[in-house]
């Protein structure tokens, strides 16, 4: 089985300055993860953008739609950031079809070495090869149907919609 990955950005791929103390993009760190992790997964990773979600625009997000289209038949995995994953994971859930698509992210940067993103990845990857047709969000090991989550702003953590 096949899995696409598409690499969109986000905290997963941000670096620190050290001099100014901002965070930036550079190049994505995802095939070090994938050796770090042992992954024998059969994958083709594709980079689409490299930008935080709070920018992420309706644009951005059918450049993502059309890149899992174009991806039929395989199941996908997309990165990106956690601001706004719940947004784009909605703007797919409503449009794709006959597909098994799991966004995933990190709440702390990769470089920070302790990031979530490596096991975030993993059950990303895990879900993807079990779930059925559908778009869904893995993050802190569960995993979320698209039109069932939200980020919870004052934990740091997914939740289900209906929780509070």
């Amino acid at each position: 089985m096949k899995i696409r990955v598409l690499v969109t950005g986000g905290t997963f791929d941000k670096e620190y300055n050290e001099l100014n103390g901002e965070l930036f993009f550079k190049d994505s760190h995802l095939r070090e993860m994938l050796r770090l992790g042992r992954c024998q997964l059969d994958l083709e990773v594709q980079r689409l953008m490299m930008i935080d979600s709070l920018e992420m625009t309706d644009a951005h997000r059918e450049e993502i739609l059309r890149a899992c289209v174009a991806a039929k038949g395989e199941r996908i995995v997309v990165t990106h950031g956690t601001d706004t994953m719940e947004v784009t994971a909605r703007y797919l859930g409503e449009r794709v079809k006959g597909q098994t698509i799991v966004l995933t992210g990190a709440m702390v940067p990769y470089t920070f070495g302790s990031s979530d993103g490596l096991f975030n990845l993993g059950s990303a990857l895990a879900f993807a090869q079990s779930m059925p047709e559908g778009v869904y969000v893995a993050m802190n090991g569960r995993c979320f149907d698209w039109n069932n989550v939200r980020k919870d702003r004052s934990t740091g953590r997914f939740v289900e919609s209906a929780a509070s």
